[in-house]
């Protein structure tokens, strides 16, 4: 009987409201009654609908003549725009726009939560509390005070500029006062954007002491923003950073750096400038930038802003469609690395390129047609035969390069199920060398290459459900690098791995061409299991007619015959996965290696890196290399986790850095709190231990999403 008044009166428009608001408003209940012509009574389940707003309560008392309401809790004000409204009692206007609410609460976007004992709504415009307590953390009867808290004399929050102003307030954390701010103004949880103080930052650097940081947000309108960051440090650091964002219709930039003055470089100005962006352009162009540039080599990481070593500057214009790629850029590299000399290096860098995939006809196959141009300069000059950095290059040497490329490949299916495949290229380059007086003007060079693969792929099916792929393949190729007096600069480290095992030419780039007849010999072999694990191996190796040369000692390349190759990807059930690839001389000895370990569990994961290199002065490497990276996450309860990281160079016998990491994360609170070392040391940087400490008050102006919730005990 009930579920049929509450059906029936779910129609009902409230007669007695003024006529604005008719066929506006309209009441649910168990029971309504008119009591005095002027009087009306809804009592059971009552739920009233107006303009978006809903309200529910036990009891509701409407008086015509003062328009007003009086409401018997638990209330429920919901504005339908992320404001709600919790309390016993209450007083309000007929559209509930004005009135009094007692012992309340006030709670914003499922977050962030103020109680007082009296709420005012004033004009549907602006909420205004006594004597009230903010917080977004989970509060039980066991133990009432929240994990932090802000208490106000008075709190007022403006629905339309949705902005929450404080008087008089104090943060406390675990019950105990740590600040108190005369006036506190804060965007509400619904704002993305809006000036004020974002999170602080602490941190304590050896060379640096104590830090705090403070930044500020600006807003500039819809689509820029600026961000104050100032620093200041125990051990006279003081720095300013300045963070620019701004969209526009088709891309948008970011511009951000710093100003630094500290005790490490007391004589010095120190800083950095980061500026991107990225915008559309007609007919599918996409143009991108960027700018780098910093003050001296160890500013990075003396300011904890990362250890990138070499800066890239310049701008590049792109188009990729389904058969065709364009792109052009500008580049100006610098160098941090102290072995190495800006003016000796290519740093000023062109490149240009057109690729087009094609379509030949009754030749059949496939190909692709390729334009590229590429030029690089050196700051040195016109030094023509020094050699100061010992790279085997002039360090003055310029050069020009305009080359053309064009391959082509076809299969067959052949008896016994083998693949057989021809494939062919043929290229021409025209170079130009300046201040180099061994290889000075201008060159050209014709090249070609053409070959035969057959693959034999055997393919098993197990009664268990499993699948077996085992592909052998032989390749024979013949290649002409053409006579020429061309350089090899960008050709000088080349790396030998399943993805060049089967090329025409494993020298990265276009100065350097592998000549004359070769054959290549691999096998791989795939396996899926139902179980939930799978496998792929490769191994392989190349034989050639002749050694060329412009190949390492270290890459596994050189001589007539190359180091075997092998490569292994392993998936277990259960997260974990297994990365290797090594290059095997005659003898087993390792020429390069890489062992990739990764284990990853909800609860807690694994990532290790271990390689090694072989000793190799054309590659500027001249001792061994031999190192092991490991981090590691574990996450204690739902609400603690840590880590922990380090690496290690077995060379040298010991450990270059390490780091350790806990954070904490429930519904309103995340700490982040690191430690990290580095050991290594040089002229420019030296030994440093950093500690950071950050804190998010979730719902309180912080993008953080909000962790497990607080448990209670019953």
């Amino acid at each position: 009987m009930r579920v049929l008044r509450r059906l029936l009166l779910c129609a009902t428009i409230l007669v007695p409201l003024p006529v604005a608001a008719q066929e506006k408003a309209a009441l649910v209940a168990d029971s309504v009654a008119i009591t005095g012509d002027t009087t009306l009574v809804a009592e059971g389940h009552v739920e009233v609908f107006y303009k978006g707003t809903r309200l529910t309560a036990s009891r509701i008392l409407y008086d015509q003549p003062t328009d007003r309401l009086t409401i018997d809790g638990p209330i429920v004000l919901d504005d339908g725009r992320g404001q709600i409204v919790l309390a016993d009692q209450g007083a309000l206007s007929g559209d509930l726009a004005n009135g009094v609410l007692t012992s309340a609460r006030l709670v914003l976007n499922q977050q962030l939560q103020l109680s007082a004992t009296e709420l005012r709504r004033v004009g549907d415009r602006y909420t205004a509390l006594g004597r009230t307590v903010a917080s977004s953390c989970q509060v039980c009867d066991d133990n009432p005070t929240p994990l932090w808290e802000i208490r106000a004399a008075r709190v007022v929050h403006d629905e339309q500029e949705r902005q929450i102003h404080f008087d008089h307030a104090s943060l406390r954390i675990a019950g105990v006062p740590v600040a108190y701010i005369p006036r506190l103004r804060m965007p509400d949880p619904t704002v993305d954007r809006a000036d004020g103080i974002l999170r602080p930052s602490f941190r304590t650097t050896s060379a640096l002491g104590f830090g705090v940081s403070l930044p500020y947000f600006v807003t500039l309108g819809d689509s820029r923003d600026l961000t104050f960051s100032p620093l200041l440090t125990t051990k006279g650091g003081r720095s300013l950073g300045l963070r620019y964002r701004q969209a526009f219709t088709t891309g948008a930039i970011e511009i951000e750096g710093a100003f630094s003055r500290d005790d490490i470089r007391p004589d010095d100005n120190r800083g950095y400038i980061d500026a991107r962006g990225t915008f559309a352009l007609p007919q599918d162009f996409t143009l991108s930038f960027q700018f780098e540039d910093v003050s001296d080599r160890a500013y990075y990481l003396d300011y904890g802003l990362g250890d990138q070593d070499r800066l890239a500057s310049g701008f590049e214009i792109t188009r990729t469609r389904r058969d065709e790629h364009i792109a052009g850029r500008v580049l100006k590299f610098r160098s941090l690395r102290e072995d190495e000399n800006n003016d000796t290096l290519p740093s000023l860098v062109l490149d240009a390129t057109w690729d087009r995939r094609l379509d030949f006809g009754r030749l059949g196959g496939e190909g692709g047609l390729n334009f590229s141009t590429h030029s690089h300069w050196r700051d040195s000059g016109d030094d023509q035969d020094s050699d100061l950095d010992i790279d085997t290059i002039p360090d003055g040497r310029d050069m020009a390069r305009l080359s053309v490329l064009l391959d082509w490949r076809r299969n067959w299916l052949l008896p016994g199920g083998v693949v057989g495949s021809a494939l062919a290229e043929i290229g021409a380059d025209a170079y130009h060398v300046a201040d180099d007086r061994a290889a000075a003007g201008s060159d050209t060079r014709l090249h070609g290459a053409a070959g035969v693969e057959l693959r034999w792929p055997w393919v098993r099916a197990a009664a268990s459900g499993a699948s077996d792929v085992i592909q052998p393949v032989l390749q024979l190729v013949w290649a002409e690098a053409g006579n020429s007096n061309v350089p090899n600069e960008d050709s000088v480290l080349a790396e030998f791995d399943e993805g060049n095992l089967f090329s025409l030419s494993r020298f990265p780039g276009a100065d350097a061409l592998e000549d004359g007849g070769r054959a290549t010999l691999g096998m791989n072999w795939t396996r899926i299991d139902p179980a939930g694990w799978s496998l792929g191996a490769t191994l392989g190796r190349v034989f050639w007619q002749e050694a060329n040369a412009g190949y390492s000692s270290a890459s596994g390349l050189d001589g007539t015959r190359s180091d075997w190759l092998t490569a292994l990807d392993l998936s277990l059930p259960g997260g974990m996965t297994v990365g290797q690839r090594a290059i095997i001389d005659e003898e087993f000895g390792v020429t390069k290696a890489e062992w990739r370990v990764d284990y990853q569990q909800d609860r807690y994961g694994i990532t290790s890196r271990y390689v090694r290199f072989r000793e190799s002065e054309e590659e500027d490497r001249p001792d061994p290399l031999a190192e092991l990276t490991l981090n590691g996450r574990y996450r204690i309860t739902d609400n603690w986790t840590a880590s922990a990281g380090a690496r290690y160079d077995f060379e040298s016998n010991h450990t270059t850095r390490a780091s350790a990491g806990l954070v904490y994360l429930n519904e309103c609170m995340k700490v982040d709190l690191s430690l990290s070392r580095r050991f290594s040391t040089s002229t420019s940087v030296t030994e440093s231990t950093d500690v950071g400490l950050w804190v998010d008050l979730i719902g309180f102006g912080s993008s953080v999403k909000p962790g497990p919730a607080r448990v209670c005990r019953r």
